[in-house]
């Protein structure tokens, strides 16, 4: 019976380590252009049309999401070395609330925005956090990446330079 109730629960974290890793890392989105959106909080506005010309950095984040809390630093020590560059972080927290509290206790320095109806990331499908979209200064989606990454690794920054010159 232990046996059993072993091999069970490995076979299900086998299957779901297997689709939690393929959540669509090379998605048909890639090469495509960019769905555009204009967001507002009240307090902050992101409107993407605006932004093209610009490498735009698009992160997908919540703040009781561990990895994407993870990742935040650096996100903004990306935008920080890469001024040239434009992170747009959307959040998709519960509320406007707890938004708000967490950009402020953790003194978020980002261009950032709650979507309390999550209508952004629904354009990109994108509803397991984090989720990062590097869109080029013609507004074509280049890369997709998931779960918390390493903004400023020297592989990332040269990639991000050069798709900004």
């Amino acid at each position: 019976m232990r046996r059993t109730m072993c091999v069970g629960l490995l076979a299900f974290l086998g299957c779901a380590i297997a689709t939690g890793c393929d959540r669509g890392e090379h998605p048909d989105q890639i090469g495509r252009a960019a769905p555009v959106f204009a967001i507002s909080d009240g307090q902050h506005s992101v409107d993407l049309t605006k932004l093209r010309g610009k490498v735009v950095v698009l992160n997908f984040w919540a703040s009781w999401c561990a990895p994407c809390v993870e990742e935040m630093p650096s996100l903004e020590a990306l935008q920080r070395e890469l001024p040239q560059i434009q992170v747009v972080a959307v959040a998709s927290d519960e509320d406007f609330a707890t938004y708000q509290g967490y950009v402020a206790q953790h003194h978020v320095d980002l261009m950032t925005v709650f979507d309390q109806k999550q209508t952004s990331n629904a354009l990109y499908g994108s509803f397991r956090f984090p989720e990062t979209y590097i869109i080029d200064k013609q507004g074509v989606i280049r890369r997709k990446l998931i779960g918390a990454q390493e903004f400023t690794s020297p592989s990332f920054v040269k990639y991000l330079t050069k798709l900004a010159s």
